[in-house]
């Protein structure tokens, strides 16, 4: 009877079931990819060989790190590894993996691919390898165990290796496809053309496709280790421009946009989208190439002095992000340790002529102004450089600008250099090391190098690196006076000059969940997903 009874419901229900199919639409699970419409600044998809704002969002969603950042954007968490200890003197840093962890082939991470992995981003000598500068030796005692030494005490260390250039790479794959780790990588390796069509990571995502001003597409890793993706491809769409990606929001050709400028997102009226501001670690900044080439006059320490109180800080804010922006004194974020109680910069145009006319060029000079043509955190770069072009103009320095791709302003910059640029930086981790290498005037740091400062005397600092010296080896509470000491040695040093940290625009179709700012690897795909 019991049984019968049990029939007879399925019986009922199955007709239930067809004479609904029959009455309403089918509704079809949405398969379709998640579009994230970016401007890409991508140059290589090697964790060792790529350093970009759309490369953190790549590496981070098919390569994992040791350590990485909670949603706080300052709290340290596992990763690839459980559990970690630092020695007192801050020298020797020791991670135990985690023992199911796997890359997208199936093959178990070792300790010996992490070995491999930071020695390889340590000896490419790329934009990235500043990380791994203080990496002086790496012991494998076990597959799941992996000591790194640096020679010197280092407490930021652990931070850097939470940034995605730090990812793990699957050892035995990259080396069969021309990837080296030794001393000799940035001539030997032969692997970047490989990297650019496939992945080697153990991240939530692998590289399924990549095409050159068009798209990036990402699949789920069916392998992963850790907590699946919530969305099983992903696709970052090249969309030049901050108009072009809210059109595509508004067309449903898009998902998610993290680079519309507040004008417009203030003009979108369409209750579909979601759009709110938050602040960030970016900022816009402009650097003087002291040793540049095309220089007509010298950049002299007057003459820098002039052109950083010429410029009118606030009115840039307002020109450039509708006012949703900060001041920035230094190139290291508010927020970040050392940047505190600093002097606010300030347009002082009586200054500025003062210093034109120490420096021998009362009535002024012309500069040769080339930059990326592009729109960072919302900021349209060229607008932005015209209302320099204004400010400057205003003290008689003339700018030519010269809007250029992203591609040919690296290599310009760092092949003759240029007068006056701009660019844009967001952090790789949290903690204030990463600014001092890259944009102090130590000798050897990145912008020293692109500012060719060792050409012109006076410009290289030697005090900054002798502080990073005591900064890195004192405890937090000490570190922190140290380099607000540094913060103010790079602001006198008036090459690199912060001209706005705007608040970052995200934008999104309504019901698209997960999209969230991360201080390291600026969009975390893995926690995206269309309901």
């Amino acid at each position: 009877m019991q049984a019968s009874w049990l029939r007879t419901s399925l019986a009922l229900g199955a007709a239930a079931l067809s004479l609904a199919a029959l009455t309403e639409p089918l509704r079809a699970a949405d398969t379709r990819p998640l579009v994230v419409a970016r401007n890409m600044d991508i140059v290589s998809l090697d964790p060792a060989r790529s350093f970009c704002d759309t490369c953190q969002i790549y590496l981070s969603a098919a390569y994992q790190t040791l350590v990485t950042l909670a949603p706080d954007n300052k709290t340290l968490v596992p990763h690839l590894a459980t559990a970690w200890e630092v020695s007192p003197d801050q020298t020797r840093f020791s991670f135990k993996i985690a023992p199911n962890a796997v890359f997208a082939d199936g093959t178990p991470v070792t300790s010996a691919d992490v070995a491999w992995s930071l020695m390889r981003l340590k000896h490419m000598k790329a934009d990235a390898s500043f990380l791994m500068d203080a990496l002086s030796a790496v012991e494998t005692p076990d597959d799941k165990t992996v000591v790194l030494r640096t020679a010197q005490a280092n407490s930021e260390f652990l931070q850097m290796l939470a940034s995605p250039y730090a990812g793990i790479i699957n050892r035995k794959l990259a080396e069969a496809n021309g990837a080296k780790s030794g001393e000799n990588a940035s001539s030997a390796d032969q692997a970047d053309a490989w990297f650019f069509a496939n992945s080697a990571g153990s991240g939530p995502y692998k590289l399924a496709l990549y095409r050159n001003g068009d798209q990036l597409r990402l699949v789920a890793n069916e392998k992963f280790w850790g907590t699946p993706a919530k969305t099983p491809e992903v696709i970052v769409k090249q969309v030049p421009d901050a108009v072009a990606q809210l059109q595509a929001l508004q067309a449903g050709a898009a998902d998610v946009a993290m680079q519309i400028d507040s004008d417009t997102a203030a003009s979108s009226k369409d209750p579909n989208l979601v759009l709110g501001s938050v602040p960030s670690y970016n900022f816009i900044y402009l650097a003087l190439g002291v040793g540049a080439k095309a220089n007509t006059v010298p950049l002299t320490k007057p003459v820098r002095e002039a052109i950083a109180a010429a410029i009118d800080y606030q009115g840039l804010i307002e020109f450039t992000v509708g006012g949703k922006g900060k001041l920035q004194p230094v190139a290291i974020p508010n927020g970040f340790p050392g940047n505190h109680d600093l002097p606010v910069p300030k347009q002082d145009l009586a200054l500025a002529k003062a210093k034109l006319a120490e420096a021998g060029q009362p009535n002024g000079f012309t500069m040769k102004a080339a930059f990326p043509g592009v729109n960072s955190y919302g900021v349209d770069l060229s607008l932005m450089m015209q209302k320099l072009q204004q400010d400057l103009g205003r003290v008689g320095i003339k700018l030519e600008l010269e809007p250029i791709t992203f591609a040919v302003w690296r290599e310009r910059v760092a092949s003759e250099g240029i007068p006056i640029t701009a660019s844009y930086y967001a952090p790789d981790y949290f903690g204030t090391v990463q600014y001092v290498q890259f944009f102090s005037m130590m000798e050897g740091s990145s912008w020293s190098k692109r500012a060719h400062a060792t050409k012109v005397d006076g410009v290289i600092n030697a005090k900054e690196g002798e502080l990073l010296k005591k900064a890195l080896a004192a405890g937090p509470a000490d570190s922190d006076k140290i380099f607000r000491e540094i913060a103010l040695e790079m602001i006198g040093d008036k090459v690199i000059i912060p001209v706005v940290s705007p608040d970052l625009i995200l934008a999104a179709r309504k019901g698209v969940t997960g999209v969230r700012y991360s201080a390291c690897c600026n969009l975390d795909l893995s926690q995206i997903e269309r309901q």
